[in-house]
């Protein structure tokens, strides 16, 4: 005869039963979380190696989710922002290489990110700050993780030659026309629609005591110190360089200093890492061994340089993951000595702490010749600086990088379709609009 069971024996079998159940098949069911990131394809290939084949892989494992890195170039990255935005669905994790404060109501407040990334590892810099706050709104319009600092690379044995270095913008110049009128070698700073021009004419503005705003966010391009900024380059492109600048891409100066067809570029040290790794020859000789850095050249008011590239990452607010996208984040910063040490010292951090060692790293070198070749990166942050100065990346600053306004008015005045008065007075007239519409949305 078969056992017999109570009435609350059947119940509390059939709910143990009910649960594993549900349990059991769940689990090999269960859809597994996903977090899709957007990266730039980054320009020391090692890095990306790094990153999508080895620590996405890890952090997926430990947070079960599916990481999805799609890399995409730099001229890619607006128009697949705009195309999200437009049909609100994208990546979780949507990586700029310059602040995007025009999105700033399409994206989360990552106030949180900050707050629990310093809670964990001290401090940002005033870098990121600057590059994603809104003092306006109060709002963090993105997180930054690193910038790039823009040293000068300068072919050593050309400007021993010239007897002379690039500290100074008048430096560039005079040693620049010397290079080129004795071995018809331009100078290799570009004038066109392109990031690496919109940094290195904001370098030279800004050493020359121009900017677009003010430290309170009012507009000040028109200012005497514009117009001999915009001289400057005038006389410098006149003097040192070729018509070949003004349609440049990215990464343009890159090859023409590698190829020897340049005395002098402003550029990251992705320039010298690939000729390190590729050991690449120019004239027999290796050419890596003859580029050297330099802080970025003072002007007549300050030594300033631009941060080559300001790593921002946004979180959209019609993000499928978002709460993956924060954790990923944070716990990427916790990893940063890893991705300081895969980029080959290219991404500098935010969160200073978490490379102690940074100086050290920088003062031996394995690949560089000599090896301390990339100490001059260890102070930096006493020179680089946000798209902006003095004040905040704010919309208005967004957009007018974004039209090429500052490359535009430096350009035109350099091919002479333009007088330096009249080019600056043009995009001042564009940067006013530009400066009002914004304000009338409020985030100014």
């Amino acid at each position: 005869m078969g056992q017999r069971f109570t009435r609350r024996q059947m119940i509390k079998a059939a709910g143990t039963a009910t649960a594993a159940g549900l349990l059991l098949p769940r689990k090999g069911r269960a859809a597994k979380k996903t977090l899709k990131i957007l990266q730039w394809n980054h320009f020391v290939p090692g890095y990306d190696k790094w990153f999508n084949n080895q620590y996405i892989k890890e952090w997926g494992e430990k947070n079960d989710t599916d990481v999805i890195v799609d890399n995409v170039g730099i001229p890619a990255i607006n128009t697949t922002a705009a195309a999200e935005v437009s049909a609100k669905k994208g990546h979780d994790l949507f990586l700029f290489l310059w602040p995007k404060p025009v999105y700033e109501d399409e994206v989360i407040d990552h106030r949180e990110i900050y707050e629990e990334v310093e809670k964990k590892y001290g401090k940002p810099i005033d870098l990121a700050i600057k590059s994603t706050f809104n003092p306006k709104t109060k709002k963090y319009f993105g997180f930054s993780d690193s910038y790039v600092p823009d040293p000068v690379n300068w072919r050593k044995s050309m400007f021993d030659e010239a007897g002379m270095k690039p500290d100074t913008w008048d430096d560039v110049r005079l040693a620049g026309k010397k290079i080129k009128d004795k071995r018809n070698v331009p100078v290799g700073i570009g004038l066109a629609q392109e990031i690496d021009t919109a940094m290195a004419m904001r370098a030279i503005l800004y050493s020359f005591g121009g900017s677009e705003q003010d430290e309170q966010g009012r507009l000040v391009i028109g200012s005497k110190n514009t117009v001999e900024a915009v001289k400057f380059v005038k006389a410098l492109y006149q003097e040192t360089m070729t018509p070949e600048v003004f349609s440049w891409d990215a990464s343009s100066n890159n090859r023409a200093m590698l190829a020897g067809r340049a005395s002098v570029v402003l550029n990251a040290i992705s320039v010298t890492r690939e000729a390190e790794n590729k050991n690449m020859m120019v004239d027999g000789k290796p050419i890596g061994d003859d580029i050297w850095l330099a802080k970025p050249a003072k002007g007549p008011t300050r030594r300033m340089g631009l941060e080559h590239v300001m790593n921002v990452y946004v979180i959209w607010k019609f993000a499928e993951n978002i709460a993956g996208a924060k954790k990923f984040l944070v716990d990427y910063v916790g990893n940063f000595h890893r991705a300081f040490e895969a980029s080959e010292f290219y991404n500098f951090p935010c969160f200073p702490k978490q490379v102690p060692d940074l100086k050290q790293m920088l003062q031996k070198d394995s690949k560089a010749k000599p090896p301390d070749k990339y100490f001059v990166l260890a102070d930096s942050l006493d020179w680089a600086t946000n798209v902006g100065y003095p004040g905040y990346s704010n919309a208005a600053i967004d957009d007018i990088y974004s039209q090429w306004i500052l490359n535009n008015m430096f350009a035109k005045a350099a091919q002479g379709v333009m007088s330096p008065e009249d080019a600056v007075k043009e995009a001042e007239a564009k940067c006013r609009d530009i400066f009002a519409k914004w304000k009338e949305r409020k985030l100014l």
